[in-house]
């Protein structure tokens, strides 16, 4: 059997890049300066970067998976420019208010849930113990520790608004959360 090995999650919107208000347009996408190189030096570490991220706006049908699509590719060509990769990408399109199938109050893939980093874990070999989860949000900590992770709050998007009390660390930004997680944090 293989040896699980530690990650580090990421949410996207306010995380990696700039926030936007359900971000589905490829062409809005901007990276968080120094995004690209803190991902670059994960991914040179040999730790999986993994981007866990709620998306609503497709339950409650305000844009399309086709749209969360672009976006991500888009976000993938931004990040090669800096010679760095996400490995795994999961999203969540539920809410209390979608619409048919994504209609749900409290979904296990949505975020203060751990299902998707659960699901990660299970596809990926990850030993979520030793992994890290970054977000912006309360709810991305309180994700990350409903999974058993070291959580990370960064100071960009709603990052200013929290008071951190669920976070292992506090940063200004990823390259300042990846510098500690790095540094044996």
């Amino acid at each position: 059997m293989k040896a699980l090995r530690p990650a580090v999650f990421l949410d996207r919107d306010g995380t990696m890049n700039v926030e936007v208000d359900h971000l589905c347009r490829a062409e809005d996408v901007a990276l968080i300066p120094g995004t690209g190189e803190a991902l670059a030096r994960l991914n040179a570490a040999g730790l999986p970067v993994v981007v866990v991220t709620n998306q609503s706006g497709i339950g409650r049908g305000k844009f399309g998976r086709e749209d969360y699509q672009q976006v991500m590719a888009r976000l993938a060509e931004l990040l090669a420019a800096h010679g760095a990769r996400i490995d795994a990408a999961y999203m969540a399109p539920h809410h209390p208010e979608g619409r048919g199938e994504y209609c749900h109050p409290d979904h296990p893939d949505r975020k203060p849930n751990p299902g998707m980093l659960h699901r990660a874990a299970a596809d990926l070999g990850l030993d979520l113990p030793s992994s890290w989860m970054v977000g912006d949000k309360d709810i991305d900590l309180e994700a990350g520790r409903n999974a058993g992770c070291r959580t990370a709050l960064v100071r960009t998007g709603y990052g200013a608004e929290s008071d951190g009390f669920q976070a292992d660390f506090v940063g200004a930004d990823l390259a300042a959360a990846v510098d500690h997680i790095l540094g044996g944090g």
